[in-house]
Parts: C-alpha cells; structure tokens; sequence
C-alpha cells in the first residue's frame, strides 16, 4: 500500500506506472461483522452506537470479475446508510449479501462473513477487468453508489428499475471505507480537479440523488420559479438541494432546526429561512396522533415568507415525522418528492389534502449513471460545490458514524483513507483559488 499511496502523491497517472505496481493481498478496511448483528438487542435505535460494531480490519483482496476496476481510495465520506448497517437496521445488510451470493460465481464473493462498508470514494484506478476499456490504470476517479447487473429488460429504460439494482458498499460487499474498493467500471466518474480527495469524495452519494429527486424528469422535474420547500436544508441531502434550487432559477424555502444551520443557509444564498425548533412546530401529540393544526401554522408561515404562495414541490426525507405536514402544505397540482424516511418508515397523512387537490407524491431512490453523471459535472464544473464539514481517519469511522446518527454534524462527513492529510489532490488551482468562500462554507461548522 506505500508504494501504492507514494505513486498517486507523486502526481504521475501514467497506466504504465499504476499497471506496474503490486497490487497487495490485503488491505484496511472498515467493516461490520456478520456474528454481531444482534449486539444492539433490546436498545432503541437512538442507543444504538456505531463505534462499537464499527470495526478497522485486515482483509482479503478478492480477484476482479468483468466489468470492475479496483481503486486505491485516498478518501471515503459517511452516509446514513452506513449509519443503518452499523446499527443493522432496519434489517442486517448481510441479508443482501446472502442474496447477491446466490445469482453468480462474481456475487459470490461478496457473502462474507464480515461487510466492507462505505458508499462514497475518491481515488485511482489501479486495475480493471476484462471488457474495461474506457478507465485505465492511473486515472483518477470518484464513484456514484449504483450497482447494476443490467442483464434484464427492465433496467435499460431507467437502471435504477433494475430487478438487480443495488447500492454499493450497502447491498454490496468491498465499498469505500477502505484502502481498496471494487466497483463495476459504469459507476466510475471524472473526479473535479478543483477538490481535495476528500472533498471530492464527499458529494457522491447526496448529490445524485439530490439531482434525481429535484432535477431530474423521474423525480420533481423542478423548473425556473418554482417554490421548494426543503427539509434538513443544511444537512447532507438538503445542502445540495438548496443548491441545485438557487442554480436552477427555483426559490427555495429552507427549514432547519438551529439558527447555526439558517445561516449556513442564508451563506448559500437561500433568502427564506424556517427555524422549526424556534418556531415550535409539533406535528405529533404523540406516538400516534398527527397535529393538524401544526401543519396549518407551518402552512401559514410559508405563505408569510412567499408573499401567498404554497410551495410547489416539497423535498422529502425525514418521513414519518414530517410527512403529514408536507401533504398538507404543497400546492394544489404540487408535488411531494420522497426518499429516505430517516424519522421512519411508516408515514401517515391525510388523504383529503391529496387526492382532492391534485397534489403527487413521487418516490425518488438515488440515480442512474446518466443522472449521476450530470450532478457530477455540476461539481466538477463549479456550479455545486461540496459541504464538507468535518474529516476524520479510518481510525475515528465510529465517531463519524456516531455523529451522522445523532445529527451532531452539518453537509457532509469526510474519511481520509490512503490519502495521509487533509488538502491534497488539487490539480487546478486556479480554478479552486475562484471558488474557494463557496467550498469552505461548511468547514468546520
């Protein structure tokens, strides 16, 4: 791995020099294991901590099937869904793996006993496998999370409709918390040369699906001047939300739960600003019972902000918590854009304010390659830029875990990997010296 991480600082991305390196037997990786999956037994979910089922492991280097490439990862970044298989709900991953196990000799590997996690990289190529012809060795690289076998029909329309879609490092083993990842060679994309390896690493996963659940025609379709209520608009999903809705000629209305976190929305640029603990929204007077009143007061105060405009597409993903309220408030003929459900899954509303007003409820799930391509471009092009807080080692995985399950972070969390510091892997300076206020906005927030 020294010769390995020594090549890539050298700035040399020749294939000859990455084809001639050793590629080791084993590498760091972080993993959960299949033997601990009931550890958390009788805790509530918010008990439930990743720093003890998080685990920094020695593994095998399994070969190359056709189709992949394996990278040396300089940087990885958490997202929920490695706070879910930390926490093994709401089911153990390892039950994705047994499936994937069972269609081939390639899906085989990936039914082991322990789970290399991570949905997120930058890095380079190292190798690719037979019938790889596009990325070569030495060429850098950040990955989107789509794993597709594209064998059946019904994933040439739209991959993500694939009867064998899954998402990488989560329904798949070897994923980018490690040293070391595999990936299908069509989930690789051009990395922004303006970034850092962990800036770069982090906007993978949230940003295409931002993109698809925003932007795209398979989610909202969100066009010049429309309204866009956003929940968690400075969190990981939200950040780039409210991004993509200042760029695309849309007004967003961000609601967030500090006055910390409305000024990094305000920094964005977004003029419209909800703090829902200060206002004292309860959208539940209990575990059971939905408050309609409260859906009707945060109704009011959208149209108090917008001049006596309901938004017209809401992006969701808190789910139970907030789902009601978010029927209730869109626009008659709007739309509600749904993934995630990070409060829980089971969401309830009434119908009434549906049906009877036009309104759609679309359910969005990350992207396909041609989706993530493009929500790439926009970072790799300056339009969107990472929200980058905070970057940990390998070592401090289950503190970063820990803080994206407690909602202790703001954006995005980093994880250096092979790269040894923080900063590196700019090759545009230039470009970066521009952009510089809009990349460190979340720094350290």
């Amino acid at each position: 791995m020294t010769a390995i991480r020594d090549a890539i600082l050298s700035g040399d991305r020749s294939a000859e020099t990455y084809a001639g390196l050793a590629v080791p037997e084993s590498y760091r990786a972080v993993t959960v294991h299949k033997d601990e999956v009931g550890m958390f037994e009788g805790r509530a979910s918010r008990d439930k901590d990743p720093r003890e089922s998080l685990h920094l492991d020695e593994v095998p280097l399994p070969e190359l099937a056709p189709g992949e490439a394996l990278v040396a990862v300089m940087a990885s970044s958490i997202n929920y869904n490695t706070v879910w298989t930390s926490i093994f709900e709401p089911v153990p991953t390892f039950g994705f793996l047994e499936r994937y196990g069972r269609t081939s000799d390639a899906g085989k590997r990936h039914d082991l006993p322990y789970h290399v996690v991570g949905s997120d990289l930058s890095g380079i190529v190292l190798r690719t496998g037979p019938g790889v012809h596009i990325w070569a060795p030495g060429t850098e690289v950040v990955a989107h999370c789509l794993s597709v076998e594209l064998e059946h029909h019904d994933g040439h329309n739209d991959t993500m409709l694939d009867p064998e879609q899954r998402i990488w490092g989560f329904e798949t083993n070897f994923g980018g918390l490690a040293q070391l990842a595999i990936v299908k060679a069509n989930q690789l994309m051009p990395k922004a040369e303006h970034l850092t390896w962990e800036e770069a690493a982090s906007p993978g996963l949230v940003n295409s699906t931002a993109y698809r659940q925003l932007i795209s025609r398979n989610g909202a379709g969100m066009k010049l001047g429309d309204r866009v209520l956003v929940w968690g608009a400075s969190g990981g999903l939200g950040s780039y939300a409210t991004q993509m809705a200042l760029a695309g000629g849309a007004t967003p209305i961000c609601v967030v739960s500090s006055p910390e976190k409305a000024e990094i929305c305000r920094k964005m640029g977004a003029e419209l600003v909800i703090d829902r603990n200060a206002e004292g929204y309860r959208f539940w007077k209990d575990e059971q019972t939905q408050d309609p009143k409260e859906w009707k007061r945060l109704g009011a105060k959208i149209r108090e902000l917008t001049n006596g405009h309901d938004p017209d597409i809401v992006f969701e993903h808190p789910g139970r918590e907030t789902f009601g309220a978010s029927v209730y408030v869109t626009r008659k003929g709007g739309t509600i854009v749904t993934c995630a459900s990070t409060s829980g899954y089971m969401h309830e509303f009434d119908n009434r304010y549906l049906w009877m007003n036009l309104k759609s409820i679309v359910g969005s799930h990350f992207a396909n390659y041609r989706e993530a391509w493009e929500a790439n471009s926009l970072i790799r092009r300056g339009l969107i830029h990472p929200t980058l807080s905070k970057t940990y080692t390998m070592d401090e995985v289950g503190q970063a875990a820990l803080d994206v399950h407690r909602n202790a972070h703001q954006g995005k969390v980093g994880v250096l990997t092979l790269a040894p510091e923080q900063g590196l892997g700019v090759s545009r300076p230039e470009m970066r010296a521009e952009l510089q206020s809009e990349i460190d906005r979340f720094r350290d927030v």
